[in-house]
């Protein structure tokens, strides 16, 4: 009865367009206070001990790192490195698009981030070019959801503290899917633009290629900073995300000279509205779970699950019907807060790894961000375009189509996950 009471209040708190941070604490403070025996005194004290886990703290430091190289000019570099490598190939300046996103998602963790700062620059480069621009939105918007993909992913680092899950197994199984993608993105442009004759870019001598490397190479160090200390044992997930914040700050203001000092108080203060944002949503999602746990129904759901002799193939269908539709109408981070500790143990209970897991909610994820009616990406782009949001669903949906038949080969062959993590075990 609790349970049908917390879901009701919360599916109905949503409806009448109250934020997510806040619908899922009311809900949540409201079945506590009126159906159970605890104080609102102890849950001001189970909020804080489940917002203070030492894995959340890499969420503001992996902002502050990605705010520092998204204000500066790390994603112009990219850009032109990306375009100096496939620019040649026709359809080559959206290809150098989806290539510019995988790498600033690498420094980024943010998939709205990567839109704005990639698309920004590629989407009226590709129209000025000759390419049509619901084409050119259509590949940004859908090449942006790579930011909560590859590493260092925030969405990561949330699944990894809602279920104990390593986060340095997360971020190495995130890497070899985010190139699965580009590279299916990047393959499915070619093609359409073989079709569509659409223009190439001239290629570039070799010196250019090289140049443009070694101008953005500052930025792309990030990446193999972050996994080559985690995995070298030099420092933990958490720890790897402050250096990346000095990193960046060094990067940005000392190397490439983007900003002056007196910017970084500006990108301090911007991190940290981020900051507050997600991290109001993730102790109001932590309460919410308290109550799930409470209430057994993860253990339940995961008992009768396996009591109907459930097969491993339709529980994967059932997981990616219920993240596409909560998708499409929440936001990630609260996503990955609720349904990881139900989802879990029904999936440890069927075999399923937990790295596994977490990349397939993060994918369905990545779908979610660019579906309709609260996408993120969809509204993001239609800003940085000034396309209505209609026009930018209808070209983003054609991209969208290959995200799923991404998401079936991520779902049914682990070993799109699971590779790296187990190669360096």
């Amino acid at each position: 009865m609790n349970t049908l009471l917390l879901f009701g209040l919360l599916f109905v708190f949503m409806a009448i367009g109250m934020p997510v941070g806040v619908a899922l604490g009311l809900s949540s403070l409201a079945v506590i206070l009126g159906f159970t025996n605890d104080s609102l005194a102890s849950m001001t004290l189970k909020i804080y001990e489940t917002s203070e886990h030492y894995t959340l703290l890499a969420i503001p430091y992996f902002i502050v790192g990605g705010m520092f190289l998204t204000t500066g000019g790390v994603a112009r570099r990219m850009i032109r490195f990306a375009n100096a490598c496939v620019g040649h190939f026709r359809g080559g300046l959206a290809m150098a698009s989806v290539m510019a996103c995988m790498l600033f998602a690498a420094v980024s963790g943010s998939s709205p981030a990567t839109v704005v700062a990639v698309g920004s620059i590629v989407i009226a480069g590709m129209v000025q070019a000759g390419y049509p621009k619901d084409f050119a939105a259509g590949v940004v918007c859908n090449a942006g959801t790579l930011g909560i993909l590859i590493p260092p992913s925030i969405v990561l680092v949330v699944y990894g503290a809602a279920t104990e899950t390593s986060v340095g197994d997360l971020f190495m199984a995130g890497i070899l899917p985010g190139i699965m993608l580009s590279l299916m993105l990047m393959l499915a442009i070619y093609w359409r633009a073989r079709r569509r004759n659409l223009p190439r870019q001239p290629r570039v001598d070799f010196r250019e290629v090289v140049v443009a490397g070694r101008e953005s190479l500052w930025g792309l160090l990030l990446i193999f900073i972050i996994l080559g200390g985690i995995y070298g044992g030099i420092f933990t997930p958490t720890e790897a995300a402050a250096v990346a914040a000095v990193y960046a700050a060094v990067v940005a203001v000392f190397i490439y000279k983007d900003l002056r000092i007196r910017d970084v108080p500006g990108v301090l203060l911007e991190s940290s509205k981020l900051t507050i944002m997600i991290m109001f949503i993730v102790a109001n999602a932590l309460l919410f779970a308290h109550v799930l746990t409470t209430e057994r129904i993860p253990h339940i759901i995961a008992g009768s699950i396996i009591d109907m002799g459930m097969p491993t193939w339709v529980f994967l269908v059932m997981v990616n019907i219920i993240l596409l539709v909560a998708g499409a109408f929440m936001e990630p981070t609260g996503i990955i807060l609720i349904l990881a500790p139900i989802l879990l143990p029904i999936a440890i209970q069927l075999g399923i790894d937990p790295v596994h897991l977490g990349i397939i909610m993060v994918v369905n994820l990545e779908i979610g961000m660019i579906t309709p009616p609260v996408g993120l990406n969809l509204f993001v782009t239609a800003g940085v375009t000034n396309m209505s949001l209609e026009r930018v669903i209808r070209a983003a949906m054609p991209w969208t189509l290959l995200l799923l038949v991404f998401l079936v080969a991520v779902t049914y062959i682990p070993g799109i996950s699971l590779f790296l993590p187990r190669l360096f075990a």
